[in-house]
């Protein structure tokens, strides 16, 4: 892989610039494949095209969902993460050990997706048990997040060669945020570790059957954390990559990695909030992860409040004052700043929703409705695809050492993503008011009236998907197009942001990230182990499994 870039890429470009391109452009094939199976899926379940027998619609909704939740969302990262790591941190470094980990991941992808195309493991993103789905794709969906502690280790080893050599001096604060993300990552996927050590047995066949309730469990322990791990990368850009656009600076380093401490501590205790409906669990600790999950808005608005604070600061250089002033004052026209200032937009969208979910009374409104999905896709889809689209811009042309390709192309991208994810996502809610359900190919219910409310929606959600599936191919052609033109440049630089001067000097307390990470799993342990060993007290009945496809 390493070789078959070198020849196509100028040779001002940095021997890890190769790595972290591998990563974001297999990031780039995953958000393509899963916007083709996307924009199938909206349009069949608004009654406007039927899926094919060969592939039929519950395949196409696992694969759309394996590929953009977990494929593109995990090998940007990756890759951003290296990048930043690797320019902040110069060093003579070997890499074997970070291609080990693309490597692994790739592995682990394809195999899970094989099993899904042939048939065998149409069981969603969320793989619930009793569907059974081939022992491939757990061992697939394993390799995945091994090779992200892979790459995880591969930062950690550099932050420790950092404070090695400079002894008392903090860690870049953009090398520290992507640390931080992958110390909560760490602590999260334990819980996969954990679900994988019960499903893959199972699905080999070498044990008589499934605890439900405890596989759930174990998802929903890595489940809502890895919405936080999409969050904190899109925050690694906002944070560091953002104010360089404008010329503005970080408001505060001390509020920055107090941020990503908070995520740390408070992205993992909160996963039975998704489980309210489900028994077996006392209301005990619903309620205690209602409360953590509130908990969890804090440093969301410790980050609208420093993002725009960063805004207003650099508007008040230009002479410029008030809300409106402000808004004036940014470069719009900046396809990585439009798609990361619109990504925020959609964020405020996806946070009201969210304290919906996380209520109790409310969620019984809306749980198991396609409000669930529209919220789901505002969260990933705004905040997160949206900034890591505007970023890749901002990115490929200082791995390739090329302009970036029809830059007037990716601009439109991101406000024609905006607007598609505007219309889908309102539609979505709104049907799921109406009581449209979710996880279902077929709304219509025989033309029931009920159903005749919502199904003009289900239509407009579709539109709004056929958007973003342009949004995506204009994205892909950019980034493509950047990769192969001959409009060769000098190399880029990477600079990241720098605190405001007169911010105030970072509290000690603040720097020591792996320690707050211990913190992190004690706290993970008071969160599970009272509904974990209510559910091994009674493990009740052990599912066979099934196959319902």
């Amino acid at each position: 892989m390493e070789r078959m870039l070198e020849r196509s890429m100028p040779q001002q470009v940095r021997n890890e610039n190769y790595l972290v391109i591998a990563h974001i452009y297999t990031a780039t094939a995953a958000i393509a494949l899963g916007a083709v199976f996307g924009v199938f899926q909206g349009f069949s379940r608004a009654g406007a095209l039927n899926a094919p027998v060969w592939f039929d619609y519950y395949r196409i909704l696992t694969m759309h969902g394996v590929l953009m939740a977990l494929v593109f969302t995990t090998f940007f990262i990756t890759g951003l993460s290296l990048f930043v790591t690797y320019r902040s941190i110069p060093r003579p470094r070997k890499l074997a050990l970070a291609w080990f980990g693309w490597w692994l991941m790739l592995a682990g992808t394809a195999m899970a997706a094989v099993t899904i195309v042939m048939g065998d493991a149409t069981v969603l993103y969320t793989f619930y048990a009793p569907l059974k789905a081939s022992p491939w794709f757990y061992v697939g969906a394993t390799l995945l997040v091994l090779g992200t502690w892979v790459v995880a280790f591969e930062i950690f080893e550099n932050v420790y060669f950092f404070r090695k050599a400079n002894s008392g001096k903090a860690v870049p604060l953009v090398v520290y945020c992507s640390a931080a993300t992958f110390v909560m990552w760490i602590v999260a996927t334990l819980g996969v570790v954990a679900e994988m050590g019960l499903l893959i047995p199972w699905a080999f066949g070498w044990t008589p059957g499934i605890n439900v309730m405890l596989t759930r469990m174990f998802f929903w322990y890595f489940g809502h954390p890895l919405v936080y791990f999409w969050i904190m990368g899109a925050y690694i850009i906002w944070y560091n990559i953002i104010p360089t656009r404008y010329g503005g600076n970080v408001f505060s380093d001390g509020l920055v990695r107090l941020t990503f401490i908070m995520l740390i501590l408070l992205s993992t205790p909160v996963g039975i909030h998704h489980q309210f409906m489900e028994p077996g669990i006392s209301p005990m600790w619903k309620m205690l992860h209602t409360i953590t999950t509130y908990g969890v808005a804090i440093p969301s608005f410790i980050t609208a409040f420093a993002i725009f604070a960063s805004f207003e600061l650099y508007a008040i250089k230009q002479g410029r004052r008030g809300f409106i002033g402000t808004v004036k004052a940014l470069p719009w026209n900046d396809p990585t700043f439009s798609g990361a200032a619109l990504g925020m937009l959609l964020f405020i969208l996806g946070g009201f929703g969210g304290l919906v979910n996380a209520s109790y009374s409310m969620d019984t409104v809306v749980h198991n409705t396609i409000w669930i999905v529209g919220h789901f896709h505002v969260t990933v889809g705004g905040p997160v695809a949206l900034t890591f689209l505007g970023a890749a811009y901002w990115l490929i042309p200082r791995l390739t050492g090329r302009a970036l390709w029809k830059p007037d192309w990716a601009l439109f991208q991101t406000r024609l993503w905006f607007f598609g994810m505007l219309i889908m996502s309102i539609s979505m809610h709104y049907a799921g008011l109406l009581g449209a359900p979710r996880r279902t190919a077929n709304v219509d219910y025989l033309g029931a009236a009920a159903a005749q409310t919502w199904q003009p929606y289900m239509l407009l959600a579709a539109v709004g998907g056929l958007f973003l599936f342009l949004s995506i191919a204009i994205f892909v052609a950019v980034a493509v197009g950047t990769l192969v033109q001959n409009q060769k440049t000098e190399p880029f630089a990477a600079d990241f942001a720098t605190p405001a001067s007169a911010a105030d000097t970072t509290p000690p307390l603040l720097q020591h990230l792996f320690r707050w990470g211990v913190v992190a799993l004690g706290l993970a342990v008071l969160a599970y182990a009272g509904p974990l060993g209510e559910l091994l007290r009674h493990p009740g009945y052990l599912a066979p499994g099934m196959r319902t496809w």
